[in-house]
Order: C-alpha cells, then structure tokens, then sequence
C-alpha cells in the first residue's frame, strides 16, 4: 500500500508538470497568433478602402515611377511574423502621418478632402495602438524594426514629392495587409 502512494504520488507530480507544460505551450502559441487581437483596432476598413478607391486612380496617375515600391509589398510586408503585426502597423501609420501626408502636396480639394479622412483614421489608429505599446501589448522586435526602416530607406531614395506619391498610390498595398492581419487575428 505504501508504494501504490508513492507511485501515485511521483504519477501526480509528472501529470502537473505535463498539464504545467501543454499550458504554458498554449499560453505561448495564443500570444503568438493574437498578436493584432491584444491590441484591436475599431475601424471599419471598408470604408477606410473605400476613401482610398475614390482618390487611388488621381494619385496612381501622378506616380513617375512605376517600376519602384516603397512598401515592397512580397519583401517587406508579407514577411513579418503575427507578433510583429502591431509593431509595424504602428510603425507604419506614424510613417504616413509623419511623413506621407506631410509631405503631400495636393491641389484639388475634392481629393485633399479625402487623404485628410484617411489621415484622421489613420491618427485615431495610431493614437490606439501608441495606447497599446504603453500597456506593453505590442512589442517591436529587431525584424519589425528592421522592416520599417526598408520603407524609411526606400521613401528616402526618391525625392519627397516623387515618395509622397508613391507611397499614397501604395496605400492599397497596406490597408489590404492591415485587413489581411485583422481577419487572420480574429479568425485564430
């Protein structure tokens, strides 16, 4: 009988190290794959698509480089890891704000009407994922920071008028990759 209660003993004790283990493995692979889903977003991305559909025609029609990608959408984008998703969102929104739109010179008010809604969404996304770095729930690591700078260095190759088009004509190219990541989030 005394065995039998060691051996239940030392059979218990491997059970709560195994339980232990699947748990934090769980644990482990829900931060992984809810990286976006830690810090959502509430924006109707649609519409925000939407915005971009009316305007994308006039800005594309301006760019006189067809050939070059800032956001280099099959290098840059589609390679970054589901923790990272925030980070480089983050990132890139305050790319465009501080820079895209800044830097935009637009003279038909019918279409500076809408970058500047797009850029108001753009702030309102920005200001909650900002919230989200300060409550340690998107975190940056070298690759995320690495894939932001690209875009900064590709921005940086053209002159600004040419890059602030360019990038605006991109947009497309990263609203889809921000919808992409949302479904992908909340589908897991």
């Amino acid at each position: 009988m005394i065995n039998l209660r060691a051996n239940s003993a030392q059979d218990m004790k491997a059970q709560c190290v195994s339980l232990w283990l699947l748990g934090t493995t769980l644990v482990l692979c829900s931060v992984h794959t809810t990286a976006f889903r830690r810090c959502p977003v509430p924006v109707d991305m649609h519409l925000l698509e939407e915005s971009f559909q009316e305007i994308k025609r006039t800005v594309q029609t301006k760019d006189t480089f067809q050939n070059i990608t800032i956001l280099s959408p099959v290098e840059t984008l589609r390679s970054i890891k589901p923790v990272d998703v925030c980070c480089v969102t983050k990132n890139l929104l305050e790319f465009y704000m501080d820079r895209v739109f800044k830097d935009h010179q637009e003279l038909k008010p019918q279409i500076l009407r809408k970058i500047s809604g797009i850029a108001n969404t753009f702030l309102y996304m920005q200001k909650t994922l900002q919230q989200c770095q300060v409550q340690r729930r998107c975190h940056c690591s070298e690759e995320a920071t690495n894939a932001t700078r690209t875009v900064h260095d590709n921005y940086e190759q053209l002159e600004i008028p040419s890059a602030a088009i360019k990038s605006l004509g991109e947009l497309d190219v990263f609203l889809a990759w921000i919808d992409r990541n949302r479904q992908e989030t909340s589908a897991a």
